[in-house]
């Protein structure tokens, strides 16, 4: 039996090193509650830019635009930044496992990501979301099929998929071949139908699923970007709505809406095992000889330097 945590928390607007001291507490928070591992938000450390449009019509670009990206831009993490840095040594101080989501910078393109942080062993894990959403595709970059690791926590081997790739069918089978046990969904999606999405996959994967979804109001941008983005009627731009469910699709604790808080429920494996009786999708519940799955694990590098003397 492990205690798991969910994070339903904002970003501090376009400052990293703000909201990683932000997470630090909440890790802190989570571990002195008992937990053994803590999920945040996707984009949680250098932000979802949500509503902003980056100067970007069909067919045109502004100036204004790019200055807007000059500044998300600024505000994304190196894996060997300070920020990560405070979240292995936040990690290892706690005795808590993290998966963050971030936006990382990789050379000069941003993507969307999720770290795994153990506290023994540091990063352990990186996964690049594989198809950005929509407008998405402006500023972050595609990963590729070599950042799918499912890797040992102290709660089972976890692994995350982030937001809409949640609807990527074979993905999820490749999360659920590679053994996944509590399966991370980090997300700004806050729409209701989100908790069918949630329900399901722990049902199809039997597996324990864990969303943590990030919250977030106008005031939360910068001043002179706040007026450039439309709430709901609540004033919300994001409004939560993580959750927790079981292997039988059971829901352990959630979903809240409209407010920061953290989750706990508690994980135990047995009831894993129990589930997959009668439903195993990558094994006796599936048909290799009709449908089979191949994925590609190889880095796609857009160059790639064979032999001889570059200089």
């Amino acid at each position: 039996m492990a205690k798991v945590a969910v994070v339903q928390a904002g970003s501090v607007g376009f400052d990293a090193g703000a909201t990683t001291e932000k997470l630090v507490g909440l890790l802190e928070e989570a571990a002195a509650a008992g937990a053994v591992l803590a999920v945040f938000p996707e984009a949680f450390v250098g932000g979802y830019p949500k509503g902003l449009t980056f100067g970007a019509p069909v067919g045109r670009r502004t100036d204004a635009g790019r200055d807007e990206y000059l500044r998300y831009a600024k505000g994304a993490v190196d894996l060997d930044g300070p920020e990560v840095g405070t979240i292995v040594e936040a990690s290892a101080r706690t005795g808590t496992f993290a998966v963050v989501g971030v936006i990382e910078r990789h050379g000069t393109t941003l993507y969307c990501s999720a770290l795994y942080v153990d506290p023994e062993r540091g990063l352990v894990g990186l996964r690049r979301k594989l198809m950005p959403t929509a407008a998405e595709r402006l500023i972050w970059g595609f990963g590729d099929g070599s950042t799918l690791p499912v890797v040992d926590s102290p709660a089972g081997r976890v692994g995350a998929v982030i937001c809409w790739e949640n609807y990527m069918p074979m993905l999820r089978e490749a999360m659920y071949a590679q053994g996944v046990e509590v399966y991370c969904a980090p997300t700004v999606d806050d729409r209701d139908a989100w908790q069918h999405t949630m329900r399901h996959i722990a049902l199809e994967g039997r597996c324990f699923v864990l969303s943590a979804c990030q919250t977030m109001r106008r005031s939360d941008y910068p001043a002179d970007y706040a007026s450039a983005v439309e709430p709901d009627s609540e004033g919300w731009l994001i409004r939560g709505g993580s959750v927790i469910v079981g292997p039988l699709g059971d829901v352990l604790a959630g979903p809240v809406y409209g407010q920061e808080t953290i989750l706990y429920a508690d994980v135990d494996l047995d009831r894993r095992t129990r589930a997959l009786m009668d439903l195993d999708v990558v094994g006796h519940y599936a048909r290799p000889d009709v449908f089979r799955l191949e994925v590609d694990t190889r880095a796609r590098p857009a160059v790639r330097f064979e032999g001889g003397d570059r200089a």
